[in-house]
């Protein structure tokens, strides 16, 4: 077959992945599979979304080569193709947050209200985890704890914040999902609102993973 074009061929091609990418739901179904792979029901009630809605996304994703999918029984499993995906989501994060004004309306008005210090790099975690200097919390939800977390991290969900600050002995460091995952602003607004000093990580269990350090698994 000849391609009278093969530069614009190949644009096309790329032009796929950016629309497929191009949905708000469908960038927060990708930090939902960063975590691990997912099934459409439990994918849609951590959406709260119907499940033919999602798996419509999921279809278009799939067809994009941004997701895989694998069947168990009568169930699919669906999981991002490869690190590469989570690396264009980074770069469409970056650039919004580079050149949207309203992005920084956003961060400021919500995120910066809530922790607007400079967040603990992976590699200052590193180092004040090895020396006893922190206690790391992972503040989402148990099943995604269990499907992957930084080594020594205690499973703390947002809503258990309170109850369990009182064994709080040093300083603590959150993550969650992301960079702008909200359970990790709101779990160091709310240690701090308690008397406890307290940061965040500056990104979330996917980074960690895609930078190639040690993941713990649930037994």
């Amino acid at each position: 077959m000849s391609i009278r074009n093969p530069k614009q061929a190949l644009y096309a091609q790329f032009a796929i992945v950016a629309k497929a990418l191009g949905h708000p739901l469908r960038l927060e179904m990708i930090e939902h599979l960063a975590q691990g792979p997912r099934g459409v029901e439990a994918l849609a009630a951590k959406l709260g979304q119907p499940v033919a809605n999602v798996s419509q996304h999921l279809q278009g994703l799939r067809r994009a080569g941004i997701v895989s999918a694998e069947r168990d029984g009568k169930f699919v499993h669906y999981s991002l193709a490869d690190e590469s995906v989570l690396a264009a989501f980074a770069s469409v994060r970056n650039v919004a947050e580079r050149r949207l004004a309203d992005v920084d309306r956003i961060v400021r008005g919500y995120f910066d209200a809530r922790d607007d210090m400079r967040p603990v790099t992976r590699d200052e975690l590193q180092t004040q985890m090895r020396d006893g200097l922190v206690t790391l919390i992972d503040v989402r939800p148990a099943d995604e704890f269990a499907l992957g977390h930084v080594p020594d991290a205690v499973n703390v969900p947002l809503g258990e914040i309170k109850a369990w600050s009182a064994a709080a002995d040093r300083e603590v460091v959150a993550y969650c999902r992301g960079p702008w995952c909200v359970m990790s602003f709101e779990a160091v607004a709310a240690l701090r609102s308690l008397g406890y000093s307290a940061r965040r990580l500056e990104d979330g269990m996917p980074e960690w993973k895609a930078a190639g350090l040690p993941v713990e698994i649930a037994a």
